[in-house]
């Protein structure tokens, strides 16, 4: 039978407006499936789109009334929503003495579902000859026929609110069929009240009172709302590791325990494993009270050994709903597994975007700027992870045009970067645009912005790893306003009004006209252009003394350990990624897996 479509009425809803950054990026890894396209599916107008509602249950007929009764009793504003009813098998394994016993609940549970009346559209009934568990039931409930086709998947213990299908409907409207709020890096809403952090020793979920809806990338298994495309995606990454025998272990995380407990009973750590991969959020409701729109009472099955009962009460008055006015991304909350929060679209276009940066970090640590021209994504993107093991959280990347999506990518994930093309030709247009010119010019005036605004600096390649958090960030203890690693290619400024005074505009602008030529016929860099202007200048330079500070991952031999009093890592630009690959491997400094995504979330309270 084919199904109906759904038309979806005229909502009055304000405009949405999507996070700049989210324009620039498609995705990041060519190895992995084509990213989701950053426009969203516009049907004709009106849009039309299918919902249905995908309810799991077993051999709890109790509960699976209860649910029943409550989606039935839901407002659908006379809207069409199908209803598929999935039951699992009992064991066929062996013949037991209660098979009997199983048989005629069974039955029940058959005879209870063909009698239930359901007005608002197609009901079916889809009932296993064999006991698949809970992880197969969610897996093959649904593949989208098309991008039109929304699903609200149920548990047989979880009620809903009568007013549900009302804000699912606006989110549906609001956050994938308009045009200006449209994300492909959102996946769903959960109805179900926030109040589970998954990383060890996470912050606790804190919310104002004037937060009605926020982002936050755990998906919820007590009433959940999927839009189409991002399951595609997660069903072929599924299909993909699940082949290869790759295991959706995180460490950190209190699913990994879960995992390694109940293995494939369960089906949750694999999707949290593709959404940590991909940075991608769910939608949540934040009701005073501890209601909700949906409530799970926790009935005694796969996840429980016995009933615990109800987690909350269900939202019962319609005022409620009419706050939650769906509203922008960009003015929303988004969090991380830990519960810290996260500040997508962070992008400097020019100095004054470095200014509001810099508004963001924390004033008692310095800034770390890591530029990454020369560097490789997947270095960078295990930097990043040693910055979340180290607590670094005052840095900033500068992304060169040739890199534009890896910038778009970081910034939507909440990474602060600069795009360098764009601020070199806010200040000094009318020069060379030679990448590498151009990023030690953007180098020397983010310096100046950073000094000016009170805050010390450290500047390294992308090709560097810091091994401890306070060593690296005072630049092994030198008093001087400036210094430089001359092995690991850094830079560290102190801010004062000495510091402030000597790297002024006249400074900098000696130091664009100096570079054009040093770049081009000495293949210098940033630190060999702030050597010979400070030099001119009788600047005091400060050069560190890097014999155990630093060390070129080049000189460390197959078998060989890191000294304990090394403090940080690099290596040259044209070294094989290869080799760095191996290297850090062996000394166990390589924490991404196959999907350049970190091995484990790690917690910082904050």
């Amino acid at each position: 039978m084919a199904t109906p479509p759904l038309k979806l009425h005229h909502l009055t809803i304000p405009l949405l407006f999507l996070i700049p950054t989210l324009l620039l990026t498609t995705h990041y890894l060519h190895s992995l499936p084509p990213t989701p396209t950053l426009t969203p599916h516009l049907s004709p107008s009106p849009h039309t789109f299918t919902f249905t509602i995908k309810l799991l249950t077993y051999n709890r007929l109790p509960s699976l009334t209860r649910c029943l009764t409550s989606l039935s009793r839901a407002n659908y504003s006379s809207d069409t929503v199908h209803l598929h009813i999935y039951i699992d098998h009992f064991p066929n394994s062996s013949i037991s003495s209660d098979v009997g016993q199983k048989l005629e609940t069974w039955r029940k549970i058959l005879e209870f579902v063909d009698g239930f009346e359901w007005v608002h559209g197609v009901k079916l009934v889809h009932y296993r000859t064999g006991n698949v568990g809970l992880q197969a039931q969610w897996l093959e409930a649904w593949w989208p026929v098309n991008d039109d086709d929304f699903v609200f998947v149920v548990e047989d213990d979880v009620v809903v609110s009568r007013f549900y299908y009302l804000f699912l409907k606006r989110v549906i409207s609001g956050y994938y069929y308009n045009q200006t709020g449209y994300s492909p890096f959102v996946f769903g809403a959960s109805l179900q009240r926030p109040r589970f952090v998954p990383g060890k020793h996470g912050n606790k979920m804190n919310l104002d009172s004037g937060t009605r809806l926020f982002l936050y990338p755990l998906v919820g298994t007590w009433g959940q709302l999927l839009f189409p495309k991002p399951w595609k995606e997660f069903r072929l990454w599924y299909d993909d590791h699940k082949a290869k025998g790759i295991k959706p272990l995180l460490e950190g995380m209190v699913t990994n325990g879960w995992y390694k407990k109940m293995g494939e009973r369960i089906w949750t750590p694999w999707f949290i494993k593709f959404i940590h991969s991909r940075g991608y959020f769910n939608i949540y409701t934040n009701f005073p009270h501890e209601t909700a729109l949906s409530v799970s009472h926790r009935d005694a099955g796969v996840n429980y050994g016995k009933s615990i009962g109800p987690d909350s009460q269900l939202v019962e008055n319609s005022r409620d709903i009419d706050l939650l006015t769906i509203q922008p991304l960009s003015n929303m909350k988004w969090y991380d597994f830990c519960f810290r929060e996260v500040l997508p679209g962070r992008v400097a276009k020019e100095l004054s975007g470095v200014s509001d940066i810099l508004k963001t970090m924390e004033k008692q640590k310095p800034i770390i700027l890591v530029g990454i021209l020369e560097a490789s994504e997947k270095t960078v993107r295990n930097l990043i992870c040693h910055f979340e093991r180290l607590n670094i959280r005052n840095y900033i990347f500068m992304a060169p045009y040739s890199k534009l999506e890896l910038l778009g990518d970081l910034a939507r994930r909440g990474h602060p970067v600069i795009d360098t093309q764009e601020v070199f030709n806010s200040v000094l247009s009318k020069m060379s645009s030679f990448e590498l010119i151009t990023d030690v010019i953007v180098k020397a005036y983010v310096t100046k912005k950073c000094l000016d605004s009170g805050f010390d600096l450290l500047v390294i390649s992308g090709n560097t790893i810091p091994l401890s958090n306070s060593a690296v960030l005072d630049s092994g203890g030198s008093t001087d306003d400036f210094s430089i690693g001359k092995i690991s290619r850094h830079f560290y400024a102190k801010s004062s009004s000495d510091s402030s005074r000597i790297w002024g505009k006249s400074f900098v602008l000696q130091l664009a006209d100096a570079v054009e030529s040093l770049v081009s016929h000495d293949g210098g860099d940033f630190v060999d252009a702030i050597e010979k202007v400070s030099k001119k200048q009788g600047v005091r330079l400060k050069v560190i003394d890097e014999t155990d500070f630093s060390l070129k991952l080049e000189t460390v031999g197959a078998n060989q350990s890191v000294p304990t009093n090394t403090k940080m890592i690099s290596w040259l630009p044209a070294t094989d990624i290869n080799l760095v690959t191996d290297r850090l491997q062996q000394l166990g400094m390589w924490i991404i897996d196959g999907d350049f995504s970190c091995k484990a979330v790690v917690c910082h309270q904050s």
